[in-house]
């Protein structure tokens, strides 16, 4: 009986191309009132994806996509000249990671090699471009192509996205229109910078520059249309030996700017209007630990030893397993009154005491009196011992104005210089450089005033279809960010695949979802440090408001928040109209069934198969 059944197989149809199958057989469905569908129950449908920029979240975004969903057709628009998000477009003298190099790379593509504790920004780049060209991802990436702008079709279900490009330099630039069954925006923070807000800030003589955008003009840009990108910022200053420059702030990248400048230019001026916890190196007492190295080491150098022993593939799972646990377990620092958040104060303030020995009048303008994580961290390596040099000068006076010549402060005191470097932040409000609108019109502009309000933040009502990461409430007060970040991807990706699987149109967050997930946000803040009075990028730049720069948890407890989605809060469209939920059972059989291809046993094979332990006899 077997045999003549096998024998039967000769006569079945032979596998279609994908695509022709595909298009086929998930056209509308207009029989009434119910039909089988004419199609295996794993007969991927054509689904094409789009994802807005190629930094960190939309590498790996694309990496995912294309391992995970079939017969997907994937675009990622970059609106830089080079892969790398903020790390192509930042290029400030002493950009850095600031937390330990090992912890920061993808789970899946680990780095054995990194330089220091803190790679320098060249590094990290140099990384991400090795993972892109690894997986082959360069020929789905579109330089220099910006979104401008995306609607939502009701009609058809998708995204209609406006796409910027340039063309020749007579024509300048285009838009044209794309469209995407889904749509995935990796946009982090670090994309969008502003001037400052000062009076005079034009009328600035000497060299003006902002840290997010580094660009020294050169003489031999004195005839071109715009300064000359150099990929190493030395060749910048090297002839700033005698010069006089000014740092605008006290953020990450100031603390990182004016140590690296101080040993290059004759006088650093760092003008600073608030206060900032300088913290202990991430995980620096675990890394010392592993290696038997100097625990009061901030950045050190690895050995060529040390590297050597990191291509040991167990030794180095171990290192790295280690070292992100440390960096895992101090979240309940961030807690109100907690021990941990009283420890931290403490031995934070003796620290920078320590180091400001030479300068100690600078102690009364920097420590502050608000709890440790209240702004965002950084260890900022040779930060205040730069501030103690004698060609550093710290001025902690209020900025009034930008003259011709300098600046001037509130006190009247006239401070001239040859450069001015604005290391002022970034625009962390949220509101995009490209308009989103979604059902009915919504703007997403409008949605989000007064505040952004999100879906786990990865996703919002009135916008189907549509996920993003690093997106509102999706950063880190301790932990690792980029883990966080793949989670977000994932989660997309899950979505992607449930799309496909059940003949879906539309996959939309319930308001809600949304609704419940902001009460919890609105109740989890006030337990933490970062409700306290402190100017921070989680508050939007302001000392006082809504948290909307951090996960409510710790990095952990939005793995697991992530890890399996919710599809409950969710509603759903179907592609081929019908009001069986269940049309997507297709016709009773599998691909591999209907055209006897492909692995029919699969579900034994060692993937699929979990054994489970054995208990141990009890005595």
């Amino acid at each position: 009986m077997l045999n003549a059944l096998r024998s039967l197989a000769s006569f079945l149809p032979s596998a279609p191309a994908p695509q022709d199958q595909l298009s086929d057989t998930h056209a509308e469905d207009t029989s009434p009132p119910f039909s089988l569908g004419d199609f295996p129950i794993d007969a991927p449908r054509p689904l094409k994806v789009v994802v807005i920029g190629a930094g960190f979240s939309g590498i790996a975004a694309g990496i995912r996509f294309l391992q995970r969903v079939p017969n997907v057709e994937l675009t990622i628009y970059e609106k830089n000249g080079g892969i790398g998000g903020a790390w192509w477009s930042n290029r400030y003298p002493g950009l850095a990671c600031d937390i330990p190099s090992h912890c920061y790379q993808y789970t899946f593509f680990p780095n054995t090699q990194w330089s220091a504790f803190y790679a320098p920004g060249s590094e990290i780049l140099a990384y991400l471009q090795t993972v892109v060209s690894t997986y082959d991802l360069e020929k789905y990436i579109k330089l220099e192509h910006e979104m401008v702008g995306a609607k939502w079709d009701e009609a058809t279900g998708r995204w209609r996205v406006n796409i910027k490009r340039p063309r020749t330099k007579a024509e300048g630039a285009e838009v044209f229109e794309d469209t995407a069954d889904l749509l995935f925006t990796g946009v982090g923070s670090l994309s969008r910078w502003n001037w400052p807000d000062i009076e005079g800030l034009g009328s600035f003589k000497g060299s003006l520059i902002h840290s997010a955008k580094w660009e020294v003009p050169s003489p031999a840009d004195a005839t071109a249309s715009s300064p000359q990108i150099r990929p190493n910022w030395e060749e910048d200053v090297k002839d700033w030996g005698n010069k006089r420059v000014a740092v605008i702030g006290v953020g990450s990248s100031a603390i990182q700017i004016v140590p690296a400048l101080q040993k290059k230019v004759g006088r650093v001026l760092n003008f600073v209007r608030g206060k900032t916890w300088l913290a202990l190196p991430f995980a620096g007492g675990k890394m010392a630990e592993l290696l038997h190295r100097d625990p009061t080491s901030e950045n050190y150098v690895f050995s060529e030893e040390e590297k050597a022993s990191f291509r040991d593939n167990d030794y180095y799972k171990q290192f790295r397993h280690d070292l992100e646990a440390d960096l895992n377990s101090v979240h309940q620092g961030t807690l109100k009154d907690s021990d941990m958040q009283k420890g931290a104060r403490a031995a934070f303030r003796a620290n920078m005491l320590e180091r400001l020995t030479k300068k100690p009048w600078i102690a009364d303008h920097l420590i502050p009196d608000f709890g440790v994580a209240c702004r965002r961290l950084t260890p900022g390596p040779g930060y205040l011992e730069a501030l103690c040099e004698d060609n550093v000068d710290f001025v902690p006076t209020a900025i009034k104005r930008i003259t011709e010549a300098g600046i001037e402060t509130i006190d009247g005191q006239q401070y001239e210089v040859d450069v001015i470097i604005c290391a002022t932040g970034y625009d962390t409000s949220y509101t995009y450089p490209f308009q989103m609108v979604g059902r009915n019109g919504v703007r997403l502009a409008d949605k989000w005033a007064p505040h952004p309000r999100s879906y786990l933040s990865i996703c919002v009502d009135d916008f189907p279809n549509w996920f993003f990461s690093l997106g509102p409430n999706a950063g880190v007060g301790s932990g690792s960010l980029l883990a966080l970040m793949e989670y977000q991807v994932d989660y997309a990706v899950h979505a992607a695949r449930k799309m496909q699987r059940e003949g879906l149109k539309t996959i939309e967050i319930k308001k809600e979802a949304v609704d419940d997930y902001d009460e919890y946000i609105e109740h989890y803040f006030p337990t933490t440090v970062y409700s306290e009075k402190c100017r921070s990028w989680y508050k939007m730049g302001k000392e006082e408001g809504r948290i909307v720069g951090l996960w409510p948890g710790s990095c952990l407890h939005a793995l697991v928040s992530l890890k399996d989605p919710r599809w409950e809060d969710f509603s759903y469209s179907r592609r081929d109209g019908s009001k069986n939920r269940l049309r997507w059972l297709g016709n009773g059989m599998t691909h591999s069934e209907q055209y006897m291809t492909g692995d029919r046993a699969w579900y034994l094979n060692d993937e699929n198969v979990d054994i489970p332990p054995v208990p141990l006899e009890v005595e």
